[in-house]
């Protein structure tokens, strides 16, 4: 059981949406002691789905960024919410309980909550200019100016951060070519079922498709950018954007005597390994998943608000089981909407429903290797979602899920 008192001082370090959302749950839970949010922007808080969704894909404006945040300095002054922003954490006492500032000060806590999030993998190809990437405000915003020039765009990363990239870019008018070393990349997301699918859409779309072939050379500048592939191919660019994943905040913690492999490990109450009274959470965490029986860390919205709300109800009023995850991930590909809810055994089967050529919309039910549903990918098919989120987390047998998405079909 974790324990709670209400009047401890509560340093959150990381205004993420895992960290934001913890300090305003504290409040509405009933926490009365001090409340400081440290972020390493300047930026007040804001949510990070839309920098590769609404921002890029529609007319950027610093009015639509405004309404991106995740809450006002209003908000957050009336809930007396301290803001330490614009000086990054660089460093955790955990026997002193202090959280050290890149500004030269220091932060003490009774409890630390860790929300630091994730970072872009860096690129590897760094000419003087023409190369970016998407994890901030300024990045979306830098980006968008390019992607507003209407040149070639090569992005690099088939993931869905790169593929909604790929998307805002074609309505903007740019020729665009994704390049990914792996013969079909959407499948690490959705699985084989529906990746082909996907593909074929942005094809539809215009975009060219180099997977299988990897980057081994960007050179030039922004406007004259040469993309070299190992196939031998030379794309000529305007820009370049690369995504090719991201890793972990946690270089501010390697000496605090926390462990650290892949994340912030904790155990299943969110609590960090190597200290007392530390959590961590959202995309910076790396927790035991009670259905799958590993570590994960799982970089899902829905993952990092949910978790949000079990650690402040942890530390005002306790709890006596694990987290829970919700594992359910969405993404915006031109018109369609693909969600996914669970997981993908290896091991196991999946069952295909609808038929996204003839009528645009499909699902997919995994099943694992012991023979229970355990997720779902839909396309364009919402209530085909919600049927099988209900009845997976109401533990209905496989077969009950196919039979009820069929059924809707």
């Amino acid at each position: 059981m974790t324990e709670a008192a209400v009047d401890r001082h509560v340093v959150i370090v990381g205004a993420s949406l895992a960290g934001t959302r913890t300090a305003q749950n504290l409040r509405v839970l009933g926490h009365t002691g001090r409340v400081t949010l440290v972020g390493a922007e300047a930026e007040l808080p804001y949510d990070r789905p839309p920098l590769s969704k609404r921002l890029l894909q529609g007319e950027w404006s610093e009015a639509a960024a405004q309404e991106i945040r995740l809450a006002t300095q209003e908000e957050l002054d009336e809930r007396e919410v301290e803001l330490r922003l614009g000086s990054a954490a660089v460093g955790l006492d955990s026997a002193a309980r202090l959280v050290q500032l890149a500004d030269g000060t220091s932060v003490p806590y009774d409890a630390l909550v860790i929300a630091t999030g994730a970072a872009a993998r860096p690129s590897p190809w760094r000419p003087p200019s023409g190369v970016y990437q998407l994890r901030t405000l300024n990045d979306s915003r830098a980006i968008a100016a390019r992607l507003a020039l209407g040149e070639p765009v090569v992005v690099v990363g088939g993931g869905f951060i790169g593929t909604e990239i790929a998307a805002a870019a074609v309505g903007y008018g740019c020729p665009v070519t994704i390049v990914d070393p792996l013969p079909e990349p959407m499948a690490r997301l959705v699985g084989p079922e529906i990746a082909g699918s996907l593909v074929e859409l942005h094809r539809r779309n215009g975009v060219r498709t180099r997977f299988g072939t990897g980057v081994v050379a960007i050179e030039g500048k922004a406007g004259e950018l040469t993309v070299e592939l190992a196939s031998g191919e030379r794309l000529a660019a305007s820009t370049t954007v690369v995504g090719i994943g991201s890793v972990p905040s946690t270089d501010w913690l390697a000496d605090s005597g926390l462990k650290l492999d892949n994340g912030v490990v904790t155990d299943r109450f969110l609590r960090a390994s190597g200290a007392d009274d530390v959590y961590a959470i959202g995309d910076v965490a790396r927790w035991p998943h009670p259905g799958r029986g590993v570590d994960v860390r799982a970089e899902h919205w829905t993952n990092a608000s949910d978790q949000a709300m079990y650690v402040a109800t942890a530390l005002t009023r306790g709890v006596e089981a694990g987290y829970e995850p919700t594992d359910y991930v969405w993404s915006d590909q031109y018109d369609w909407k693909v969600n996914t809810f669970g997981w993908r055994d290896p091991a196991g089967s999946s069952t295909v429903i609808g038929d996204l050529q003839a009528d645009s919309r499909a699902a997919v039910i995994h099943t694992d290797a012991q023979g229970a549903a355990c997720g779902a990918v839909t396309v364009n098919w919402v209530r085909a979602l919600n049927q099988a989120r209900r009845l997976l987390a109401a533990g209905a047998s496989s077969d009950s899920v196919v039979d009820t998405i069929r059924q809707l079909a």
